[in-house]
């Protein structure tokens, strides 16, 4: 990636939302639950499992949360009704944990069992580092319920997660290992790629010795390939790689070729543009197709 891409980094929310919205179309189902729906079934088709996203995770009310929990709950019964392969990620953001932390754990834990009567599996998602400690807490409690179709998410790049497996290990937990996207102080977390990608591989090796369900969320060949050496010879349904919506879909599709499990990450909703600008931000190549999209808007002939 060029410096021009991580230059335009900076001057993305200055970018026209219909550009935005253009660029993220790949990566976003949609605003609504049918657009999910289709997108959903259309990756059964080929194979390919699915794990869907509410967007709204900027909640500011606890009405906002008590929208998003609606959400979700609609979400199950389509995946019910519709009998998709595929489950529900969740930000407890979005539930209310900056809000109010019991709100957050009595509609996360209702969405739980929602899920469980209706055969649905609830994956908590990781978000930056001072959401970790409340996260982590909460998958416990859940746990200690009784509740077995839960899981959580872990990063690589946190210089704690390798402690947090060692203390979640008597549980067995399904985890997404992922790289991380936060970007979190050097004293809590590795800058380095190297750094992060040698994290990745431990953490894998570690989930993987301690009879965890192991769900590799990373689009990196190199860890691909490092995965797919530590995972050879175990039954196919012990673990999964995972990919966003719209990112490396041949390699996606490869993977599934070669009877490997492959989950994608689905978002939807009518927060489409601060996601998308997540995820503008987290790819500079992307970011800098929108300033060349807006350059071609400005001085014709130059797009």
């Amino acid at each position: 990636m060029g410096l021009f891409d991580r230059a335009v980094v900076r001057l993305l929310p200055a970018v026209p939302r219909p550009v935005v919205r253009r660029l993220s179309l790949p990566y976003i189902a949609g605003a609504s639950l049918d657009d999910a729906r289709r997108t959903v079934a259309s990756l059964n088709a080929e194979g390919k499992l699915a794990t869907v996203d509410v967007l709204g995770e900027e909640v500011t009310r606890p009405e906002e949360a008590g929208t998003i929990a609606t959400a979700y709950h609609d979400v199950l019964a389509a995946i019910d009704g519709d009998r998709l392969d595929a489950n529900i990620s969740v930000k407890l953001t979005a539930l209310g944990l900056k809000l109010d932390r019991e709100l957050c754990a009595t509609q996360l834990e209702e969405l739980v069992r929602a899920a469980a009567r209706r055969g649905t599996f609830i994956r908590i998602d990781m978000e930056d580092a001072t959401c970790t400690d409340d996260t982590l807490a909460l998958y416990r409690d859940l746990r200690g319920a009784g509740h077995e179709n839960v899981g959580i998410v872990l990063q690589a790049c946190l210089k704690r997660t390798l402690t947090d497996i060692d203390d979640l290990a008597e549980l067995r937990p399904n985890v997404r290992i992922c790289k991380g996207i936060y970007i979190e102080p050097s004293s809590i977390a590795f800058h380095d790629d190297g750094l992060i990608r040698r994290s990745y591989t431990s953490c894998v090796e570690a989930l993987l010795a301690a009879a965890c369900y192991v769900g590799a969320a990373t689009h990196d060949e190199e860890l691909i390939q490092a995965t797919l050496e530590r995972v050879a010879g175990l039954d196919p349904d012990a673990y999964e790689f995972q990919m966003l919506l719209g990112v490396r879909e041949s390699r996606a599709t490869a993977l599934v070729a070669e009877g490997h499990r492959l989950r994608v990450y689905v978002p939807f909703g009518q927060r489409w543009y601060e996601y998308s600008l997540r995820r503008l931000q987290e790819n500079p190549r992307i970011a800098g197709y929108v300033a060349k999209d807006v350059v071609g808007r400005v001085v014709p002939g130059r797009s």
